[in-house]
Formats: structure tokens, C-alpha cells, sequence
């Protein structure tokens, strides 16, 4: 399994999500599911595209925040 830092996650969004918003989610419990192995956050591949598969819609009025 391959596990991703914050800020790969941000990169991987080419920036569009900030490292502070994934620290504000992880808070709220909100977007994608992470692990904490020791004081390292670690965001799972799998679960990340698990996450973008929940959000993915074909029109507007499917979207759910």
C-alpha cells in the first residue's frame, strides 16, 4: 500500500487543496480518511481514490458537500 504526506496530497491536486485545508478537514472529520503513525499524517492511495470516487458527479445538482 502507498501512503501519501500532506503535502504530496496537495501536489497530487496540483495545489488546489492546502496542506492547512487537510489539517482543517482531518480536525472536522471531514475528507479523506487518513492514518497518524506516530506524529506523521499518512493519507492511503486507495482511500484517496475512494474519496475522489464519492465526489465525482456528472452534473451540479448531484454535488454534496
Amino acid at each position: 500500500m502507498q501512503y501519501l504526506t500532506p503535502a504530496q496530497v496537495s501536489e497530487r491536486y496540483s495545489g488546489r487543496i492546502a496542506v492547512r485545508t487537510l489539517a482543517n478537514w482531518r480536525s472536522a472529520g471531514t475528507g479523506p480518511r487518513f492514518l497518524r503513525l506516530g506524529g506523521a499524517i499518512l493519507y492511503p492511495r486507495d482511500e484517496l481514490e475512494r474519496w475522489e470516487k464519492r465526489r465525482t458527479v456528472s452534473a451540479t445538482n448531484e454535488y454534496r458537500s
